[in-house]
């Protein structure tokens, strides 16, 4: 599986005319085909390969358009602490976590139907593949398409909780009428299909090159130890954490920085699932969203000050604006190498040019940090996933965009350890957290600590660091139940303090005295931002969904 080729995508989009949906499935099924139709691999597989593209769009995505386009899936980072919609506050997305999420959110909706869209597709293959021959690739396919309606699942229960649980085709009757199925009972679904994926998937490794872009056994187990970790039955999340160790064939790429750029992302050992787009065959438009006016771009995904003073320094000791290390001037200098992968800054080489931001520049092409032009608002951008060489057309660009990692499946052995109460040896925090920060270009000190509260902070620290920009942060912190806490109060960006405009530009004055960038507030409502509303137009619809 190891690479997700949007070639196979073109073909796929003459097969979407009849796999159409929307939102819970209201046109009435009829067989799209015959038992031949079945028993041909190609159209089985282009059939298939619709289910892998879901409604996920080429070029610019003005909204997210599905969980795993670019849009969808790394923009959940502006709904935590790790990043910022540059429209500002009154954004739908930035609402999800702000206080302001209500059910008729535009942003809520557009993930409900295109999980829907997903899962519907997914039940109409699973009924018509039933026809064929129940080859080894028959059966494979099935697992693959069973994989992707459990993940689909998995995100659904993860926001919205207690949602209808639907697995097969579904009149305009049965459609209006489902009724929801508590979050309990979708998880204990989404494991039950997952064991039964990877069961008839091929391993990483058995993997051939005509097959990148399909799922394997470790994608699918990595997704069963996720929803043990909601499920928090940590011993389970454990064991099969350690089934995708124990098979062998994954292992930290030396290279932190290649794991995103085109090319290197798809050809590692890490990188166990993903989206490769394809620049001029299906690219994506996330350099026209992500880079500067310099560039060309929209500055309209920023990275957050918060995120940027939670990368240590070198000796492993936490960043602080008092030590003699900070450089004001070199916001990279003394720091974890991951910073200068992730994010770049007011005087950072990006491209081969300087970029600038600051309450100060009077430069042209959008330079200027303030609240009306449209250049970043925290100070910060994102330099993941560009390896800075030319880019033809910064509209279609072959993105790569991990959706599960080693790395995480190493971090997440580790909390599943820590949280059943195993014991926490050396050896174990060297198998796992150590492996990941001591990789070639990243190379942190090891963590020894083994009192269970400490080394579960530092473990949740190395995930916001190591998995940054990379759709999990929001997930998190809505499991660990601290996102009315890490979520609610100011948001700050880049510290300015040799600036001689800061102070009559920003909106508020940093009370700690180190000039950073006022942003805005979040206020993340307890209990209730936990769990997303089913959104307003299925709720009018279907009286089974209203919600009191």
């Amino acid at each position: 599986m190891k690479h997700f080729k949007f070639q196979y995508i073109i073909a796929a989009s003459l097969f979407a005319s009849f796999m159409g949906a929307c939102s819970l499935e209201r046109t009435p099924l009829s067989n799209i085909a015959d038992n031949e139709f079945w028993n041909n691999p190609n159209r089985a597989s282009m059939a298939l390969t619709a289910l892998y593209r879901g409604e996920i769009t080429n070029g610019v995505e003005f909204s997210p358009s599905d969980f795993w386009s670019y849009g969808g899936f790394l923009y959940t980072e502006h709904i935590s602490d790790n990043g910022f919609d540059r429209r500002g506050e009154n954004a739908p997305y930035f609402q999800i976590s702000s206080g302001k999420l209500l059910n008729n959110n535009n942003m809520i909706r557009i993930y409900w139907r295109a999980a829907y869209h997903r899962i519907e597709n997914c039940n109409r293959f699973l009924r018509d593949i039933a026809s064929a021959n129940q080859t080894d690739e028959v059966k494979r396919m099935t697992a693959e398409a069973r994989f992707l309606r459990a993940t689909q699942y998995h995100y659904l229960a993860s926001y919205f909780k207690d949602v209808p649980l639907v697995t097969t085709g579904l009149t305009n009757k049965q459609s209006n009428n489902v009724k929801k199925t508590t979050q309990a009972d979708i998880l204990k679904f989404c494991a039950d299909e997952f064991k039964a994926a990877a069961n008839d998937l091929p391993t990483f490794g058995n993997m051939s090159a005509n097959d990148k872009g399909r799922a394997c056994k470790q994608a699918a187990l990595a997704f069963l130890g996720r929803t043990y970790m909601l499920m928090q039955q940590w011993t389970n999340g454990a064991d099969t954490y350690k089934q995708i160790i124990n098979l062998g064939e994954n292992a930290i790429h030396p290279h932190y920085r290649e794991l995103f750029w085109p090319k290197t992302g798809t050809d590692n050992k890490e990188n166990i699932f993903y989206i490769a787009y394809m620049a001029n065959y299906f690219g994506c438009g996330m350099p026209q969203h992500l880079m500067s006016a310099k560039d060309n771009g929209w500055s309209s995904s920023n990275a957050s000050g918060g995120l940027f003073e939670a990368y240590e320094f070198t000796d492993g000791t936490p960043f602080s604006y008092d030590d003699p290390r900070y450089n004001p001037n070199n916001l990279g200098e003394n720091r974890d190498p991951r910073l200068d992968y992730t994010i770049y800054y007011n005087g950072a080489t990006f491209k081969g040019t300087t970029y600038i931001i600051s309450p100060d520049s009077s430069a042209a092409k959008k330079q200027r940090l303030d609240y009306a032009t449209e250049a970043s608002k925290t100070g910060f951008l994102w330099r993941k996933y560009f390896n800075e060489e030319r880019i033809e057309d910064i509209t279609s660009y072959s993105a790569v965009t991990p959706i599960i990692r080693y790395a995480e499946v190493l971090l997440s052995y580790l909390e599943c350890q820590l949280e059943s109460g195993q014991p926490i040896t050396q050896a174990l925090l060297d198998q796992t957290i150590n492996a990941i920060r001591g990789r070639g270009d990243v190379n942190m000190p090891p963590i020894t600590e083994t009192n269970v509260d400490k080394l579960r902070e530092i473990l949740r620290h190395e995930r916001r660091i190591e998995l940054a920009y990379e759709g999990i942060r929001y997930w998190d912190l809505l499991r660990w139940r601290i996102a009315h806490e890490v979520l609610t109060g100011p948001i700050w960006g880049a510290p300015y303090p040799n600036s001689a405009g800061y102070a009559q530009t920003t909106k508020q004055i940093d009370p700690t005295g180190h000039c950073r960038w006022y942003v805005g507030r979040r206020d993340f409502r307890n209990p209730q931002d936990y769990t997303w509303p089913i959104p307003l137009s299925e709720q009018n619809i279907n009286p089974n969904l209203r919600e009191e």
